[in-house]
């Protein structure tokens, strides 16, 4: 990748998440919104946005309202690069949050399964004192 890639990316998400910190005005974007990576293609045309939505149920209305804003952060993403042409913007979910909290929520229901079964324990306590 090259250095002006890494520039413009590092550049557009300072300036998004700034932009999206403001409030997109729009009722469908709610939520805990984070922008959690930018990929911009070599030739700078297009930038892939990820996109993170806490709670999740709010993540299609809220990516509805992002797609719906693209032109005016596409701007206001402008006034930050200094770059005739501003890449184009195009968001996607970022899935590997919702993963975590599945595997999060998997080993909570472990310890809450293990916690509950006092048997195990209390043979396990009195072999230790034996």
């Amino acid at each position: 990748m090259s250095r002006r890639v890494e520039q413009v990316e590092s550049t557009m998400l300072r300036a998004l998440q700034g932009e999206i910190a403001r409030g997109l005005h729009d009722p469908r974007a709610s939520g805990l919104i984070t922008v959690t990576g930018i990929k911009v293609t070599p030739d700078l045309k297009t930038a892939f946005v990820m996109i993170s939505v806490l709670p999740h149920d709010k993540q299609d209305l809220t990516m509805h309202a992002l797609r719906h804003a693209a032109r005016h952060l596409r701007r206001r993403i402008g006034d930050a690069l200094d770059m005739a042409d501003v890449p184009e913007l195009v968001f996607r979910s970022d899935e590997s949050t919702k993963e975590q909290a599945k595997l999060l929520e998997a080993f909570a229901k472990i310890r809450r399964e293990r916690e509950d079964e006092p048997g195990d324990r209390q043979a396990d306590d009195a072999e230790g004192r034996a």
